[in-house]
């Protein structure tokens, strides 16, 4: 080429178009490793200021009920060890899990319910450690050697309480008799004790029995539930069987009556070791009071034993009067089905005494 003077030429290679694009394609190719390379020191950088600072540190005002409430589906924004309650709150709210990505995430105001429940929670149980320990119990303390404990709440471990509901007797016999005497119950069912109509009448029997303890308890236990099964006559209460608690058993079974024979007519409390001729008393009664009625053989005058060496000794300071009031003997008494109630009732005025 010619040049004309004063032209201002520039020397330009001229260059096929092939090599152009050659060119063109490396200079791309150096730009895109360096923005990959930026890419990847941006996202370093990122991770270790998440892993090196603390959000407290970072804003003071962070708080984990914050976080609870704009909490993302699967991101914890604290280190291994902090904030031990807050991980136990969204524990707590997502059953131990995270949530997986395309769970509904839960509400503001669903969240703000549970932290007030948790909360409430909290502070039951920092209101039951703050609440003193109920003191112990009052040590038991015997009444005394001519004291029983009554009045007192006893419950029957075997019971019969729809018998007289059911059968509507016109007499209910009771026997008091010891866990332990099969033999007695036996004799009585088989001859006086063994009909349940008589004059028209109807007559049901039951035996009364305390608890016995000591060697053979648990297996007696498992033969008197057996024969009632067998026989459905037995009242066992949770009073210790023995001669002492004489009167809580004749309590017990006035207790008894009132709860769940007060439909029949009339009762008549008999000892195991007595004969009684049910026909002829049936016929007495059918012209008897039917209330405030009690017979037997009653003792008028009897003279308080104050002789130490008696078995029915009674101190003075008990039982001041010389001679007790009149009183049917225990060997059998009749009394109209009214009268339990109001005795028992009485019973809860006074001290209950025991003869030895």
């Amino acid at each position: 080429m010619t040049r004309r003077a004063g032209d201002d030429v520039r020397h330009v290679p001229l260059r096929h178009d092939g090599m152009m694009d050659t060119l063109k394609l490396t200079d791309n190719r150096r730009w895109c490793s360096w923005s990959r390379r930026l890419f990847f020191l941006l996202v370093l950088g990122a991770v270790l200021f998440f892993y090196t600072t603390d959000i407290k540190e970072m804003a003071p005002d962070w708080s984990s009920k914050w976080w609870l409430k704009h909490k993302t589906a699967n991101w914890f924004p604290f280190k291994s060890g902090a904030e031990p309650e807050l991980a136990d709150e969204f524990a707590a709210q997502t059953n131990g899990t995270l949530i997986p990505p395309t769970a509904n995430i839960t509400s503001t105001n669903e969240t703000d319910t549970i932290s007030q429940t948790l909360q409430d929670v909290k502070t039951k149980e920092e209101t039951q450690e703050m609440t003193p320990a109920p003191p112990p119990p009052v040590p038991y303390v015997s009444p005394g050697p001519y004291l029983v404990e009554y009045p007192y709440e006893y419950h029957f471990v075997i019971n019969e309480p729809k018998k007289c509901e059911e059968e509507k007797p016109f007499l209910v016999l009771v026997v008091p008799v010891a866990p332990h005497n099969r033999a007695h119950r036996d004799v009585i069912r088989s001859t006086w004790g063994g009909e349940s109509l008589v004059r028209d009448k109807v007559v049901k029997l039951f035996f009364l029995l305390g608890l016995q303890t000591g060697e053979g308890a648990e297996q007696l236990r498992d033969q008197l539930l057996q024969e009632s099964k067998e026989h459905g006559d037995l009242i066992q209460s949770d009073f210790l069987d023995c001669y002492k608690n004489l009167t809580i058993k004749t309590m017990v079974m006035l207790e008894w009556l009132d709860a769940y024979c007060s439909g029949a007519t009339y009762a008549m409390k008999i000892d195991s070791d007595m004969f009684l001729n049910v026909p002829k008393l049936i016929e007495m009664l059918l012209t008897a009071p039917r209330t405030n009625y009690m017979t037997g053989l009653v003792a008028r005058g009897a003279p308080v034993l104050r002789d130490r060496s008696s078995k029915w000794y009674l101190p003075p300071e008990l039982y001041a009067a010389a001679q007790y009031p009149r009183y049917a003997l225990g060997l059998g008494y009749v009394l109209s089905l009214d009268l339990p109630k109001k005795l028992v009732e009485a019973s809860r005025h006074v001290k209950a005494v025991c003869l030895h």
